[in-house]
C-alpha cells in the first residue's frame, strides 16, 4: 500500500486516498501536499528494522540522535544478542549503556530500554504480536505511563511497530506545518495530530509514509535555512 518510488500519482491512490474522500478544505490541502511529495521523493519504506521489537529500540534512541548512530547502537545490541526485550530486561544497566553509547545520552536511554522491555514482559511476553487486541487509545495510554516515553515515540512505535493508524508529529512536521500555513505558530501536540486524523482517512500505510515524506522534506529541503526555490511544496508554502 505504499507509494512505489517512480509511481507517485498510482501510489497515491493505491494508499487508501481516494477524490471521494476529499470532504473538507483541510483534507484537499493535506492530499495536495502528500501528492506533491510522493511525486518528488517516491516511496519511503519506514521505519527501518526487521523486527517490532527493532522498531521499538529505534524509536527510543533516535530521541536527539542522528538515525547513523542509532544504526550503530543497534548494531552493537545484535551483535551482543541483546535486541530482544527479554535479553535488555536480563541485561545490566551499566552494560546496556556501554552498547549504546552511539546513540548518545546514553545512561537515560538505557534507563528508558530497561523500562519498555520490562513492560512488555509484564504485558505480552515480549511477545509485541499479543498486543493486538489492546484498542489503541488504551494501549498509547500505556506507553505514555511508561517514564521516559513521550507522545512522539508512543506513537511511532504505535504505528511502525504495532501498525496502528496514528499520525506521529516531529519536528520536522511541527516545522514544515507551521512555514507552509496549516497551523498556527506554538500549536500543542494534539492539534497538530488531529490536523491528519481528523482530516484523512484512518489508513496506517498512508500515516506511515506522510511522516516519513515530511522527514525527507526537512532534512533536503525545509531545513532551519530552507531551500525553498528546490522545495516540492514551493507552490504552496506561505513562508517564500
Amino acid at each position: 500500500m505504499r507509494v512505489a518510488a517512480d509511481d507517485g500519482e498510482a501510489g497515491f491512490a493505491r494508499n487508501g486516498v481516494t477524490n471521494a474522500e476529499r470532504q473538507t478544505p483541510n483534507t484537499e490541502r493535506l492530499l495536495d501536499i502528500y501528492r506533491r511529495l510522493c511525486n518528488r521523493f517516491g516511496a519511503q519504506s519506514w521505519w527501518p528494522g526487521e523486527t517490532p521489537f527493532e522498531v521499538v529500540v529505534g524509536a527510543i534512541l533516535t530521541q536527539r540522535a542522528a538515525w547513523v548512530n542509532v544504526e550503530q547502537a543497534i548494531g552493537n545490541l545484535e551483535r551482543a544478542g541483546a535486541l530482544a526485550p527479554e535479553a535488555i530486561a536480563a541485561l545490566p544497566v551499566e552494560r546496556l549503556a556501554e552498547l549504546i553509547r552511539p546513540s548518545g545520552y546514553f545512561n537515560q536511554k538505557a534507563q528508558r530500554l530497561k523500562a519498555v522491555a520490562a513492560y512488555l514482559m509484564e504485558r505480552c511476553g515480549g511477545e509485541l504480536e499479543k498486543l493486538k487486541g489492546i484498542p489503541t487509545g488504551a494501549l498509547r495510554g500505556e506507553l505514555l505511563s511508561i517514564k521516559g516515553v513521550g507522545p512522539e515515540t508512543a506513537d511511532s512505535i504505535l504505528l511502525y511497530a504495532l501498525e496502528r493508524p496514528v499520525f506521529v508529529i516531529d519536528a520536522y512536521t511541527r516545522r514544515v506545518l507551521n512555514r507552509i500555513g496549516l497551523v498556527e505558530e506554538g500549536a500543542d501536540y494534539r492539534k497538530l495530530q488531529a490536523l491528519f486524523q481528523d482530516n484523512l482517512p484512518g489508513d496506517t500505510a498512508l500515516f506511515n509514509d506522510y511522516h516519513a515524506q515530511f522527514v525527507a522534506l526537512g532534512k533536503n529541503y525545509c531545513r532551519q535555512k530552507p531551500l525553498c526555490e528546490e522545495c516540492p511544496l514551493k507552490e504552496v508554502c506561505l513562508a517564500r
